[in-house]
């Protein structure tokens, strides 16, 4: 028997194997591991990563990037964040928050505020709280979309047939470039793709 077991039964065997072959951040998994199987949580591997959940619900997943770990919440929108540490990775990440270290030190220093954000991650899940997802209609639509909108009829009733997923994946993506002959020539590109009552991806 591994002495992982031995300490604590909560450990994954899957978890044991990521963290052996992981070539980067290893120490700071492995502390942020330590931490969360103190906690009522039981420990998955999911989508390749170690993943904490709650009687059968995703609450944190370990992440490791190029410049950083971190620590996301799957629902993190929904925490106070007392602390101002929750970071949105992006600003169509509506649910997600992410906690990012760049030692174990950092990890050391951040423990116990760490487990009363997983704590009241935790609450917030056995309350049945769930993150209001904006709607379609609260994604601006680009001015450069919006004109092509209006002058081609048959642009616009085919874009709001299609599924909201649909939409909001043109609008996210049309919207993205800063200067606004990139955001045209991205649509230029995808009228057919709309009138064809195809999604970006399809």
């Amino acid at each position: 028997m591994r002495c992982s077991e031995m300490t604590n039964d909560k450990t994954n065997p899957k978890v044991d194997e990521f963290l052996s072959g992981a070539k980067k951040w290893q120490e700071e998994m492995k502390k942020l591991r330590m931490i969360l199987l103190d906690l009522p949580l039981s420990e998955e591997l999911k989508w390749g990563k170690p993943c904490y959940t709650f009687q059968g619900s995703n609450i944190v997943i370990i992440h490791g990037f190029k410049e950083y770990c971190a620590l996301l919440f799957i629902k993190g929108a929904l925490l106070r964040d007392p602390n101002g540490i929750l970071i949105q990775q992006t600003e169509n990440v509506q649910a997600g928050r992410q906690i990012r270290f760049k030692s174990v030190q950092e990890i050391i220093e951040m423990e116990s505020i760490l487990k009363a954000y997983v704590m009241e991650a935790i609450e917030a899940e056995k309350a049945g709280l769930d993150v209001d997802f904006k709607k379609n209609t609260e994604f601006s639509i680009p001015e450069e979309f919006q004109n092509k909108l209006d002058e081609i009829p048959a642009l616009k009733t085919a874009f709001y047939k299609l599924t909201p997923g649909r939409q909001r994946g043109y609008l996210i993506y049309f919207s993205a470039p800063k200067q606004s002959k990139t955001r045209e020539s991205r649509v230029e590109k995808y009228l057919q793709q709309i009138l064809n009552g195809k999604g970006l991806d399809d």
